[in-house]
C-alpha cells in the first residue's frame, strides 16, 4: 500500500490550515492563511486572516469550468476596500493550499488554482470568484478572418519591439479622463495604446488610451483613484490594426494578421447600379 502523501490529514484532530497565495497583476505577491498565526510556506509569509474561508471545493473530470468562491472580511490592512474598488485584485493568479500549520513545508496540498474573476463587496465583507483552468476551454481556439490585424502590438505574432515605443511622462493636469503630460507626444501614435501608473494613488494600475495630441492623452475610463500633478506614468504606443498603419508606420506588413482584401458579408448587399 502506498503511504499517503498528506499524513497530517489522517488523525481525528488535524492541524489543517488554508493558505492563499495571490500574485496580483501589478507584480505584488501576497499570502493569507485561515490560521490564527502567520505561516511561512515556501519562503513567503502567509498573514493570519481568520475571516477568509473558501466555499466548498468541487472538481470534476468533465469539461465544466471548476470554480470556487473565497469569502472574507476587510480586516487585514492588505485587503482594502479601495484596492478592491480600484481593480487591483481583478485577474490575479491565486493558489489555494491545505497545509499542516505545525510544519507548512511538509507536503502542502494544492487544492485549486486559477485566476480571480468577479470580485464583489458588501459592507465590511467581500467575495471573489476563482476561475479554474478548465475555464480556458470557453476561449475560441480557431482564428476568424477579419480585415483588421488579430495580433496585439508587440506580441510574438506581431514581432514589433515595444522598447522604443515606450516613454515616461509626468502628469501636469487632469480633466477627468484627459491627462496633460510634460513630454511632447506624436499626435495619434498612442491611440489604442496603454498607460501604466508608476506612482501615486493609482500605482500599478493600467488603462487604455483612446487618443492623444501633442500634449495630452485621453483614457477610455477615468482613473479609479485621484490623480495628482507630478504622478508618473509609462505610455506605450498603440496600433489601429490596419494594414496601412502596419506597413507605413511599423514596416511590419509581412507579419500582418488580417485579410483586408477578403470580401466580407457586405458583398451580399451589393447590387448592380
Amino acid at each position: 500500500m502506498t503511504a499517503p502523501t498528506t499524513p497530517w490529514l489522517l488523525p481525528a484532530l488535524t492541524t489543517l490550515a488554508f493558505c492563499w497565495r495571490l500574485d496580483r497583476r501589478d507584480g505584488i505577491a501576497l499570502g493569507f492563511t485561515s490560521h490564527d498565526r502567520d505561516v511561512n510556506l515556501g519562503g513567503l509569509i502567509y498573514h493570519a486572516t481568520p475571516g477568509m474561508m473558501p466555499s466548498a471545493i468541487e472538481q470534476s473530470d468533465g469539461f465544466d469550468a471548476d470554480t470556487v468562491e473565497v469569502q472574507g472580511l476587510l480586516t487585514s490592512h492588505f485587503i482594502r476596500a479601495e484596492d478592491l474598488a480600484a481593480g487591483r485584485w481583478d485577474g490575479a493568479r491565486l493558489r489555494l493550499y491545505g497545509v499542516d500549520w505545525t510544519d507548512p513545508d511538509a507536503n502542502p496540498l494544492l487544492l485549486i488554482q486559477g485566476d480571480i474573476g468577479l470580485v464583489s463587496q458588501a459592507g465590511e465583507s467581500f467575495s471573489a470568484e476563482l476561475r479554474g483552468p478548465t475555464s480556458l476551454l470557453d476561449v475560441p481556439v480557431m482564428e476568424t478572418t477579419s480585415p483588421q490585424c488579430r495580433a496585439a502590438l508587440g506580441d510574438p505574432a506581431c514581432g514589433v519591439d515595444l522598447a522604443p515605443l515606450r516613454m515616461m511622462v509626468r502628469v501636469t493636469a487632469d480633466d477627468d479622463a484627459v491627462l496633460s503630460v510634460d513630454q511632447p507626444l506624436t499626435p495619434g501614435h498612442f491611440a489604442f495604446g496603454a498607460l501604466r501608473w508608476c506612482d501615486g494613488a493609482n500605482a500599478g494600475l493600467s488603462g487604455l488610451i483612446l487618443a492623444n495630441d501633442a500634449t495630452s492623452v485621453t483614457l477610455a475610463e477615468f482613473p479609479r483613484l485621484p490623480v495628482s500633478a507630478g504622478d508618473r506614468a509609462e505610455l506605450v504606443q498603440g496600433c489601429d490594426r490596419t494594414l496601412a498603419t502596419c506597413a507605413q508606420r511599423f514596416g511590419n506588413a509581412l507579419n500582418f494578421r488580417g485579410e483586408p482584401h477578403l470580401p466580407g458579408n457586405d458583398l451580399l448587399t451589393r447590387y448592380a447600379g
